[in-house]
């Protein structure tokens, strides 16, 4: 008898009949001798719904009430799903947050998990029933209502599988499984049967936009195996899981690319320490992430700095950097916010030689300049112009012959 903890999303649970179909799955898994907890999302569109309806009447809600209303969208779901497997012979018991003590901090929209208090869910699971429990929702030290901002649901229902150490961790979603790349760029994508967490991280950082960053962090740290699932189709769907050594086999797991970047350059500032914290300083204590950071050293005792920035950020961040420009003295700033980031992903990586050599040739063949690289350990991001993202990606898929599957025994 396997412990399971399932996740469905707003998609999933958009209707009534749609819940309908999640109870009957629930079931199915019930039927099959394991012990059965599910988190759900609200229904599609209601957690926008509630926020309008917030700033209809304070534009700037304040974020402890908010809290409280978002987290009812929740509370909606996972009512009708408990009464909807009770109709079809399945009991059940709905939960939320507060109620399974669901212990977060205090920092309310975007609150984080401490720990979560698992005693009730046992003693339900142990009775025979399905355990449903509302996501993206928790309680801080006081007792007040907390919700872990957009995507929280996932780390919900990872956080519970830790606690219970459930054997495996389902996320039903609308698509079934993680792609080599994005299907609707690359239609002969294929999907993989396993991926690492380290992987998996690296994809969602870059734009993959399959599982909330978070909730892998938080899978990896307590080894909760996770598995993408669609709810709307059968399959094994993917499995996300530590590293073995078949694995090392594959050279490249997958692409990921994010069309939401933007560049800026400031060129000629002093080559002296600290040149960097004052470009950047000000960039950040306005609370702009910055992404990829390329500096060149020219033979004049100048330096070159550029970087990139979410596409939102970018006139902000352009205004702060021609003031910073003033008070350095430097040449010039420019900036552009047309382009797009294309990364290689895979922990073969550390095993196989001539990945990024490859990488850039192939980009050349298609005449693609490439303006910024960054590497780490499984990963090879490079910087080029919006037109050829899709070219890029496509020309890279089939260079690394991901459309094939593996050799039995590698990934």
């Amino acid at each position: 008898m396997a412990l399971i903890v399932q996740k469905y999303g707003g998609t999933s649970v958009g209707d009534p009949q749609r819940i309908l179909h999640v109870a009957e799955k629930v079931a199915a898994q019930r039927a099959r001798g394991d012990r059965v907890v599910v988190v759900v999302s609200a229904m599609s569109g209601e957690t926008d719904r509630l926020l309008a309806l917030a700033r209809s009447i304070a534009p700037r809600p304040d974020p402890r009430e908010l809290d409280v209303l978002l987290a009812t969208g929740e509370q909606v779901t996972i009512a009708l799903l408990s009464l909807a497997l009770d109709r079809i012979g399945c009991p059940a018991r709905s939960y939320t947050g507060a109620q399974v003590q669901i212990l977060t901090d205090s920092a309310f929209n975007k609150a984080r998990i401490r720990g979560v208090d698992v005693e009730r869910l046992r003693g339900d699971l142990e009775a025979g029933r399905v355990v449903v429990v509302a996501g993206f929702q928790g309680v801080d030290g006081d007792g007040r209502i907390t919700t872990l901002g957009r995507g929280g649901s996932d780390t919900t229902a990872v956080a519970v599988a830790a606690a219970l150490k459930a054997d495996e961790c389902q996320i039903y979603t609308d698509v079934d499984g993680v792609y080599t790349t994005d299907p609707r760029v690359v239609p002969q994508a294929r999907r993989l049967q396993r991926i690492t967490f380290e992987e998996m991280l690296e994809m969602a950082s870059l734009g993959s936009k399959v599982l909330q960053i978070r909730s892998v962090e938080f899978a990896g740290k307590y080894n909760v195996p996770l598995r993408v699932l669609s709810t709307f189709q059968d399959g094994e769907g993917t499995l996300i899981t530590y590293e073995d050594p078949d694995m090392e086999e594959v050279q490249i797991s997958g692409i990921a690319f994010s069309r939401d970047e933007a560049k800026l350059t400031i060129v000629g500032v002093p080559d002296e320490p600290g040149v960097a914290y004052r470009i950047l300083g000000p960039i950040g204590e306005a609370n702009i992430e910055v992404d990829m950071i390329v500096q060149n050293v020219g033979a004049d005792g100048t330096t070159d700095f550029t970087f990139t920035v979410h596409r939102n950020e970018y006139e902000r961040a352009l205004e702060l950097l021609q003031r910073v420009a003033a008070d350095l003295r430097a040449r010039d700033v420019s900036g552009d916010p047309h382009i797009v980031k294309i990364s290689l992903v895979g922990v073969g990586m550390r095993s196989h030689a001539g990945i990024a050599s490859r990488m850039f040739q192939t980009l050349a063949r298609e005449g693609i300049n490439i303006r910024m690289i960054s590497t780490s350990e499984i990963k090879i991001s490079v910087v080029v112009d919006e037109k050829y993202l899709e070219l890029g990606v496509r020309a890279l898929h089939e260079a690394f012959e991901l459309d094939r599957e593996p050799a039995a025994g590698a990934g």
